[in-house]
């Protein structure tokens, strides 16, 4: 690299990609080194990870101002802000005309350059002297007005032309530009990329369904890189025999027309005049017939663009499936379109529309004309047909609802009755992929089906069509319906079809073997079922058939088991509902349904909710079942976990032994639902301070499970994160350290790293961290394990609490006290109004604010919280009780250091050790 060679990272808005482009070129001609993301960076990168990279290396960060570059939400404003804190590496480039309000007031004073409104030569010497600095002149200076000698010369016409704010190419008939396009960024990049991919003509195809935003994408990218073409050429290509009339009114406009010639003659001297001729944009809109038009296609050195339903463009154009909008760009839409509406609100529209395009922009006329959003999402559910007919969507032909119904039209006129059979039995399950082995099992028992179930190629006849209409997206092992066109087809079949489908419907997913709902193993098989199960047409119309009561309780179970108690409690409340009218509350289905409830809301951190349902299901089973019933065991042991929770611990260790014994004498010692009430005795022993034979116990389920279950299995996982935990206590923290870093690993390889357990598992840890002094590490881990907790659980989730709590108590280590008190004195009001003032993790809290008033010496006010704490402990566990001797050695630390010797000898029965007396402090 010689001295004046520099590596500059190129930072731009998407839609300034042809101002990058020519920017990048020249710096490049220049001898620089230059990292441009659309040239450098390939699909699947890891934006942010390059972003940093290239900031980090770069020698001048050149950045181009436009107003796309400082809107809310680009990346743009991390890659300035950071060339910004690195000093002196930002290169401004001014490429339109800006007002100091369009620019940063972190910027405002920054000495740009302008290039807009330049010639070529010089916006390119403008460019490079912003780059290079300002160069004095070596020879005599031009009278302002004398017009340049030097005419640029004549462009190659393969490197990227300055682009211009003013005119369009001088062939040209595209229609308007779109004010409302936004998103689609990255799309956008890979397409220009592909274009630009050979010097031959080069064929790119965009496929999608209906209402994707294929034809928009085209528009935009037609505009926003008119300036690199000469000739630009809309044409509607839906009727494959209408292009030679099409490309003629093209060639006359070229001048290489003959009137006396009809129109496929004059067609053909068209493509023979694109073969010599440079910077050409040929756009095929809505073309269906890839064989048709493949004759059609022109050759030389310019692009050709193709929008099209159909994705069977192999071996003729480079092919991008194009997919619904992100959720960033949903919201990013619908906040520009509509006023005053809410991130949250957005992001509830954009998954009730599936974030398809034409949906959104649909949605949004309907409620800028007055409707409420909850009148909108209702009607979405109740009449999806009719409001998705309602569109003033200037851009596209006809609103969703009738895209729809003319594709399906259009597939049952071409006798493809049996891939209409299969859409609108794709209708009636959920918008989620359906394997297609799925519908291979079920196939006999299909009625809605026609044709010979045995023919080994009824789904790929059957499913060729739909995606060639753009009904659907087919991949080799599944394929997918938009929710939107779903809900559409269900409410265009009428009610006796209805039945029918439904019956087949349950036939399919009737056949579906996942395997064990426990099983890490089996999971992606449930999840891909269960996301069908729990559709609410699908819970809703097939609750009610026998043959899936199994499948329903299995799913519920598997959500449960995976950490997903939101799911599992919106799926069994449905469930139970149903199944207790249809069955009975005392049928045994219904009471398995009804297991899974009282489970899925106490992991919710409803204690007092889960209490009920638990209770009532095991007065229930005891009555049907009878005491010793597995089903009945299965209800004690969750209402002794579930006493536990709400800190009635000494009933549920009561509750806990009974179970055990009684599992021993009917199931076994090593049956996993023994090994369970072993499991969570220990784990109440620990909490009783019973360490030595919580411990114990611990080591010997530990040992049964791995030999049972295996060593990573999820109860196996558990049994050695409770062992971790009493060593903890036991003041064994080196070696709960190494247990709990093991367990936090394999957690995280099996069940995720965002599974309840997991977190569990790194909240423990840093719990240890914080026991070995290791504070700066275990804050870290805290913080990291609240955030996630808070996203997963919820802010006010018990676990999140007691993750923010033991946050502030490393805090306090920190010496970071106000921090510390802020943060427990919020805690311990959110304990208070969601768990009760009496309960363990309230108590636990409170301590804790203390132990951080204590630091910052508010006596008064730490002995007052330390009185109610230990006052409660004495009432619920008596005086001997760790906790409550815990609480009253604190009490009397505070006390002396108030002053008050004598109070606190007489509270703890001998005389002070001032001096050496150390407040103690109460994890969860």
């Amino acid at each position: 690299m010689t001295d004046t060679t520099q590596r500059i990272f190129l930072s731009y808005a998407g839609p300034d990609q042809a101002w990058a482009e020519w920017a990048g070129w020249q710096l490049q001609q220049a001898g620089h080194q230059v990292e441009l993301d659309r040239w450098h960076w390939r699909t699947g990168d890891d934006f942010v990870q390059k972003m940093n990279l290239a900031l980090g290396k770069a020698d001048a960060v050149v950045a181009l101002f436009s107003r796309h570059y400082f809107e809310p939400k680009r990346w743009t404003r991390e890659e300035w802000s950071a060339a910004v804190a690195l000093r002196g590496r930002l290169v401004p480039v001014a490429i339109e005309l800006l007002n100091d309000d369009d620019i940063p007031a972190l910027l405002a004073g920054t000495l740009r350059t302008d290039v807009h409104g330049l010639d070529e030569a010089a916006a390119t010497s403008a460019l490079l002297e912003a780059v290079h600095g300002p160069v004095p002149p070596t020879g005599p200076v031009d009278f302002p007005g004398a017009a340049s000698a030097d005419a640029p010369t004549a462009p190659d016409a393969q490197r990227p032309r300055l682009p211009s704010s003013v005119g369009l190419p001088e062939v040209w008939n595209v229609r308007r530009r779109n004010p409302d396009f936004s998103g689609r960024e990255t799309v956008m990049g890979q397409l220009r990329t592909g274009l630009l991919s050979g010097r031959q003509a080069v064929v790119q195809a965009l496929h999608g369904m209906g209402g994707i935003g294929k034809t928009q994408i085209a528009l935009e990218y037609a505009h926003r890189f008119a300036s690199q073409y000469d000739l630009v050429w809309w044409v509607d290509a839906e009727q494959a025999d209408q292009l030679p009339v099409r490309y003629t009114e093209l060639a006359d406009r070229l001048g290489v027309a003959k009137s006396d010639a009809g129109s496929e003659p004059n067609a053909r001297a068209l493509l023979q005049h694109l073969r010599t001729r440079h910077r050409w944009l040929l756009v095929l809109d809505n073309a269906e017939h890839p064989d048709q038009i493949e004759p059609w296609l022109p050759e030389g050195p310019g692009h050709v663009l193709i929008t099209s339903r159909n994705p069977d463009w192999h071996g003729i154009a480079h092919q991008s499936d194009l997919d619904v909008f992100t959720r960033t760009d949903s919201l990013a839409y619908l906040k520009g379109r509509i006023s005053g509406m809410t991130t949250e609100h957005a992001d509830l529209l954009a998954q009730d529309l599936g974030d398809l395009p034409l949906a959104l922009a649909q949605a949004s006329g309907v409620l800028r004309s007055g409707m409420t959003l909850d009148r909108y999402r209702r009607l979405l559910i109740t009449d999806t047909a009719r409001l998705l007919q309602e569109s003033d969507v200037r851009d596209h032909p006809a609103p969703l609802a009738a895209t729809v119904g003319i594709a399906v039209t259009r597939l049952a006129d071409d006798g493809h009755a049996d891939a209409v059979a299969l859409l609108r039995l794709g209708a009636f399950l959920g918008p989620e992929p359906i394997p297609t082995a799925w519908l291979e099992t079920a196939r006999p028992r299909l009625a809605t089906i026609p044709g010979d179930p045995d023919d080994p190629m009824w789904l790929r006849n059957a499913l060729q069509p739909l995606g060639r209409f753009g009904l659907a997206r087919t991949d080799y092992d599944a394929f997918q319906i938009h929710r939107l066109t779903q809900a559409i087809l269900r409410t265009q079949t009428g009610p006796d079809p209805v039945v029918a489908i439904r019956d087949d419907v349950t036939a399919v997913l009737a056949a579906v073997d996942p395997g064990d709902p426990r099983s890490p193993a089996d999971w992606p098989a449930w999840a891909s079922l269960t996301a069908h199960l729990t559709a609410p047409h699908v819970t809703t119309a097939l609750a009610h058939q026998a043959a899936l009561r199994a499948t329903f309780s299995k799913a519920a179970h598997f959500l449960i088991c995976s950490g997903l108690p939101r799911a599992a409690h919106d799926l069994s409340a449905a469930l139970h509902q149903a199944w207790s009218t249809d069955l009975g509350p005392d049928h045994p289905d219904t009471l398995t349904c009804a297991q899974f409830l009282g489970h899925a809301t106490v992991e919710l951190g409803d204690y007092a909710k889960g209490h009920l349902i638990i209770e009532d299901t095991l007065v229930r089973r005891r009555r049907v079942l009878g005491a010793d019933h597995p089903e009945t065991l299965h209800s004690a042991n969750d209402a002794s976990t579930n006493m536990s929770l709400l800190g009635e611990t000494v009933e549920a260790r009561r509750v806990q032994e009974d179970v055990l014994a009684r599992r021993r004498r009917v199931l076994g010692e090593d049956h996993p639902d023994t090994l369970n009430s072993a499991h969570n005795l220990a784990g109440l022993l620990n909490t009783l301070g019973e360490h030595v034979e919580a411990r114990r116990m611990n080591v010997d389920v530990l040992e049964r499970r791995g030999r049972v279950l295996g060593e990573d299995h999820p109860s196996t996982l558990a049994s050695a994160s409770n062992l971790a935990t009493s060593l903890d206590a036991l003041g064994e923290h080196v070696e709960a350290r190494r247990m709990q870093e093991d367990v936090l690993e394999r957690r995280g390889r099996v069940l995720g790293e965002d599974h309840p357990s997991t977190l569990s598992s790194a909240s423990k840890l840093a719990t240890t961290l914080d026991a070995l002094g290791e504070h700066v590490e275990a804050r870290r881990m805290h913080e990291d394990v609240l955030e996630r907790r808070g996203r997963v659980l919820g802010e006010d989730h018990p676990s999140t609490l007691a993750s923010a709590s033991n946050l502030a108590t490393t805090l306090n280590a920190l010496r970071k006290h106000v921090e510390a008190r802020r943060m427990h004195e919020d805690v311990l009001e959110r304990c208070r109004r969601v768990l009760g003032e009496d309960h363990s993790d309230t108590l636990a809290s409170a301590s804790n604010f203390a132990s951080t008033l204590h630091s910052l010496r508010q006596y008064p006010e730490a002995a007052g919280l330390l009185k109610e704490v230990r006052a409660s402990y004495v009432r619920h566990f008596g005086a001997k009780h760790p906790k409550t001797e815990l609480a009253t050695r604190n009490l009397a630390t505070v006390l002396i250091a108030m002053g008050r010797t004598h109070e606190a000898q007489q509270l703890t029965g001998r005389k002070s050790d001032k001096g050496k007396r150390r407040f103690g402090r109460k994890r969860r």
